[in-house]
């Protein structure tokens, strides 16, 4: 997930309560984890992306990527700046505002996978807990079952913002404990890559409610190796609420070593069908788990493409998760 003050970073691993939460995982957020027949995944794309298809409004730009789902980022006034309009300004702050945002959405068949916060948790917990309480009915009304938050330190040591972040998780999942929605922590910085430190998270705030929303690349560009990456995605797949798909394409004698954090990530970073990440293992093994969730296109690398060739990339993307959905 691409911030505004941080535009490429981040990690992930380890948790023993995934054994249990395979078989307990639902919380009105997701469908029991058992044997059943497995319906096609919804394909998304963050909101952030529609901008670069060149097309008049927000829905043409998912007409044109012919995708019926977004990610949208909602900002602390509940307005929604990434579905952009020529005629209309969406906001989720006033029932009329919701009611205008559900209806284009039936208008136009788009379904939103996923409300995108970008929290500030060591800097100002009352007001993220305020923004919380006032998107959470808002995503239960509108059926949207998957919350991405953004636990990372700001100002806080990152060594001394695990007490923090159990803190301010239990206090954003306290307010979704009555609701069908589920949060999903982004494994996104230095923090949140580390396996030890969502091990610690989940089993202090103990919810089947909170989970993550997975970015298959974060745990690369953290410096793990290519070759251990999926067995990290295999461990966590049953906490998957949401995901991030992403890639990049390193020299051959980078891959199965580890690396440092970033390293030259804004160089190699690639579309996901030209990358190192082999996403068709990664919905495998989403699927195992029985992911009900989407697979949701973000692109951190479209400015080595000239703006004339940028709505190619992203459709030529789409096309590839809708062929593995």
């Amino acid at each position: 997930m691409k911030t505004t003050h941080e535009c490429s970073r981040r990690d992930f691993l380890h948790t023993a309560a995934g054994l249990a939460l395979a078989a307990g995982l639902s919380g009105g957020c997701a469908a029991p984890r058992g044997a059943q027949q497995q319906k096609p995944l919804l394909v998304s794309c963050r909101d952030v992306h529609l901008k670069a298809t060149a097309q008049p409004d927000c829905w043409a730009a998912l007409k044109f990527l012919g995708i019926g789902g977004v990610e949208v980022s909602v900002t602390p006034d509940l307005l929604c700046p990434g579905l952009f309009h020529q005629e209309k300004k969406y906001s989720l702050a006033t029932p009329a505002g919701c009611k205008e945002l559900s209806a284009d959405l039936a208008a136009h068949g788009v379904t939103i996978s996923a409300f995108c916060m970008g929290n500030r948790f060591d800097e100002r917990l009352e007001e993220e807990v305020a923004w919380m309480r006032k998107l959470a009915p808002v995503a239960q009304d509108m059926g949207v079952k998957a919350i991405r938050i953004d636990v990372a330190p700001h100002k806080t040591p990152v060594e001394k913002f695990l007490p923090v972040a159990i803190t301010a998780c239990k206090a954003v999942t306290e307010v979704v404990a009555s609701r069908p929605v589920c949060l999903g922590i982004e494994n996104h910085s230095r923090f949140t890559n580390d396996p030890a430190m969502l091990d610690a998270i989940f089993a202090a705030v103990g919810s089947s409610q909170l989970g993550l929303t997975l970015d298959a690349l974060n745990f690369y560009w953290y410096g793990w190796p290519l070759k251990d990456l999926y067995g990290f995605y295999e461990k966590f797949a049953p906490r998957v609420f949401h995901t991030h798909c992403k890639s990049i394409r390193y020299p051959a004698d980078q891959r199965n070593i580890r690396r440092a954090m970033g390293w030259e990530y804004g160089k190699y970073a690639a579309p996901i069908y030209d990358g190192d990440i082999d996403y068709q293992r990664v919905v495998a093994i989403l699927r195992k788990a029985n992911y009900q969730g989407d697979l949701c296109l973000e692109n951190e690398c479209l400015k080595h493409f000239p703006p004339a060739e940028q709505p190619g990339v992203l459709q030529k993307e789409i096309a590839l998760l809708k062929s593995l959905a």
